[in-house]
């Protein structure tokens, strides 16, 4: 067998517009961060609450590190299941009100688990056509049937779910990552109990962002746990540290202690990180101000877009009442000319190409965060105004 030419598979991408680049950073993750030697305003990072670099995480892990060591050694079934991975997951439980949470090492795994615990042959599963990808692959690696549904289209949905018998099993982002909209989360809690499937909610982008205290999708719809019973959030984006949790009934918790193969089959997080996690947690709990600014710059930022639309671009600026804040231009080669503008104007912004999102939709992924100012939400509005004139400009001639 011929080894691929990975060489000229990259070139094909690069030519595509489609050649992903890494950037180091040499500092912090914050809002004005360090990227090969530039200082740039961050507006792509998920940080959202501006917790990544918290003094009291940074000391809870330092003091972890001390007591516990680097690793956790092993597994959390072998011995590597330590106390402050235990206090974090009590914890996480209490805050989203449910009865028990099992901690992953990422978001990816926690929704590999979920689906490869619940969903068994014979059922079916019905996806929104714009979940993450973790629950896309967690849906191919079940022995499940599945089907999709258009984005946030009740009508097919119920469609879908109308025409089963099998056992059934609706699955969807809560905000979706690319888009930066909610889930009608209320009506699919409806349809699911009409037809007897049980609802799987990724919010990822949600925890930490939404709901009057930050405690996501559940607190924002009010759903308890048994209209959301598996829930699933991640550790490192609005409380700005690492991993992820699934939240739900204990007996369901337990499960998947036992079944799950990306929880049994792998080192557990460092306590380290499970501690830092936890002090964030309370942060959070103790000084709602957090929230509710990041709130108050997400309404600015709105505001703000008013101008720059003004301006007549041939761009579309999503309805997002989230961090997430895209604004699609359409090529990849536009979006790339115009993203290196604002780069050179010193901001750091989220430039998203297929296949993350579908083709013909390249997109600005503006980011917010509680750490910004309103100034910079205008510094960053004037950049790109200027930007995407230039690029009108330059089409133009």
């Amino acid at each position: 067998m011929k080894f691929l030419n990975f060489q000229q598979l990259l070139e094909q991408r690069a030519e595509s517009g489609l050649l992903r680049q890494r950037q180091t950073l040499t500092s912090p993750q914050q809002t004005i961060v360090s990227v090969d030697g530039k200082q740039l305003i961050n507006f792509a990072s998920n940080d959202y609450l501006g917790l990544a670099n918290q003094p009291q995480a940074v000391q809870a892990l330092t003091s972890a590190a001390d007591r516990y060591g680097v690793g956790a050694g092993a597994s959390h079934l072998v011995c590597g299941h330590q106390k402050p991975h235990q206090d974090l997951e009590e914890a996480l439980a209490s805050f989203v009100g449910r009865e028990a949470a099992i901690t992953f090492s990422s978001g990816y795994m926690a929704n590999l688990a979920i689906l490869q615990c619940l969903a068994k042959k014979g059922d079916l599963i019905i996806a929104d056509k714009l979940n993450h990808a973790s629950l896309i692959d967690g849906v191919r690696l079940s022995d499940a049937d599945s089907t999709r549904f258009p984005h946030c289209d009740l009508a097919i949905l119920e469609k879908r779910l109308k025409k089963s018998s099998q056992n059934k099993f609706v699955v969807t982002d809560s905000v979706f990552s690319m888009d930066g909209d909610i889930a009608p989360l209320t009506e699919m809690v409806a349809m699911c109990d009409k037809y007897d499937a049980i609802l799987i909610v990724d919010d990822a982008h949600g925890f930490g962002v939404i709901g009057e205290n930050g405690k996501g999708s559940a607190e924002h719809f009010g759903l308890n746990q048994k209209q959301l019973p598996v829930l699933m959030a991640t550790l490192g984006k609005a409380l700005g540290g690492f991993g992820a949790f699934v939240s739900g009934e204990k007996p369901f918790v337990d499960y998947l202690v036992q079944q799950a193969r990306s929880y049994i089959y792998t080192t557990a997080m460092p306590a380290s990180i499970a501690s830092a996690n936890l002090a964030n947690l309370n942060h959070l709990k103790q000084n709602p101000k957090i929230l509710a600014q990041l709130k108050s710059n997400i309404s600015y930022f709105r505001q703000q877009c008013e101008t720059f639309k003004s301006a007549g671009f041939p761009v579309t600026i999503l309805p997002s009442e989230t961090a997430i804040q895209p604004i699609i231009v359409g090529d990849n080669e536009s979006l790339l000319a115009i993203n290196h503008r604002i780069l050179e104007q010193g901001f750091l912004v989220g430039a998203i190409r297929p296949p993350t999102v579908p083709a013909n939709s390249a997109r600005l992924r503006i980011t917010l965060s509680a750490s910004h100012s309103h100034r910079q939400i205008d510094q960053l509005i004037q950049s790109l105004t200027n930007a995407f004139a230039l690029q009108q400009k330059e089409v133009n001639q």
